[in-house]
């Protein structure tokens, strides 16, 4: 059985740091693309971030450039998220995704990748 558990989301305020993980299991993770994935209250989804399978390429939405960092460790399975200097703009729902794919662009939905967690709320209080 697939599970994608993501952990670590929080009220922080402005300015503060996160760190979010995502336990993955039920499926050869180290063969996958993980992603980042948030949705805002009342927005659609947005791409985060995401890293090929050997870490050696990693993107970030022009929105949290500079401000996010992302690794993995494939010998436990688990994708992090680091943000820093965090803002009110970045509160929202926070979901990992795990494809075979290089899925760089827009999604509409979670349900695009072959696997998807059930997020993790991050709050940013201005």
């Amino acid at each position: 059985q697939v599970q994608l558990v993501e952990s670590g989301g929080g009220l922080v305020q402005a300015g503060g740091s996160l760190r979010l993980s995502c336990a993955a299991s039920g499926f050869t993770f180290s063969n996958y693309w993980m992603y980042w994935v948030r949705q805002a209250p009342g927005k659609g989804l947005e791409w985060v971030s995401c890293m090929y399978t050997d870490s050696t390429n990693t993107y970030f939405a022009t929105s949290v450039v500079g401000r996010a960092t992302i690794s993995r460790d494939n010998a436990n399975n688990t994708v992090y998220l680091t943000m820093n200097n965090l803002k009110p703009d970045d509160t929202a729902v926070y979901h990992c995704a795990a494809d075979r794919r290089s899925r760089i662009v827009a999604p509409h939905s979670v349900t695009e990748y072959e696997y998807w967690g059930q997020g993790t709320q991050v709050t940013v209080s201005s």
